[in-house]
């Protein structure tokens, strides 16, 4: 696999607190994997790797207004976040969690759909930076990551799935949206996408 980091962001999925936290409102789906999976740390050493070897770090952040004016109700997990008022901007726990507070030079993405492209300026942000390849971690698996990548290789980017960087409610979910993924995207480990970035890396 190749990368260069001119043009490869690192696409990093809902690591707000309401998401991966222990407090958060959906702690009881995802805080057990997240935990034992090591993600938010392994995120922030992927995320200095690819700032050391200038590339891109990109954050989605699910936010919708206080009076859930622009949250529109369609499917279950929706109706989640209605029924139990989580993450509302301004409040503390939509926000970015703090091992990954974003950088100087980061990119922060708000938008209010499952996926981070429907109705966001997340296309414009990258393409503007001439990204071609997106590099996925995050949380979850089969929700907003693969909701995300599957429509980012539609959009033509070369798409990468760093599955030890991800995490998803059960292993049993998490393996069976990598398997789906498969003929999508690269399917991925953080050595190989620092492998890959370091070889070709701005400084050499």
């Amino acid at each position: 696999m190749e990368l260069d980091p001119r043009t490869t962001a690192l696409l990093v999925i809902h690591c707000q607190g309401d998401v991966v936290g222990p407090d958060g409102a959906f702690a009881d789906f995802f805080y057990q994997q997240v935990v034992e999976r090591d993600v938010i740390a392994k995120i922030a050493r992927l995320a200095d790797t690819f700032r050391t070897a200038g590339g891109t770090v990109v954050y989605t952040r699910v936010a919708w207004k206080p009076d859930f004016s622009d949250l529109q109700v369609n499917s279950p997990i929706l109706g989640i976040v209605q029924q139990s008022g989580c993450l509302k901007d301004g409040n503390p726990l939509t926000a970015i969690v703090e091992p990954l507070t974003p950088h100087d030079g980061d990119i922060v993405i708000d938008h209010q759909r499952v996926g981070g492209f429907a109705g966001s300026g997340l296309d414009d942000a990258l393409r503007s930076k001439g990204i071609t390849s997106l590099a996925f971690a995050g949380v979850a698996t089969n929700f907003s990551v693969e909701g995300t990548a599957r429509v980012a290789s539609d959009l033509g980017y070369h798409t990468v799935i760093v599955a030890d960087a991800c995490a998803a409610a059960t292993p049993a979910a998490h393996e069976a949206s990598i398997e789906s993924l498969g003929l999508l995207a690269d399917i991925s480990t953080i050595d190989d996408v620092t492998n890959a970035l370091t070889a070709t890396s701005v400084t050499s």
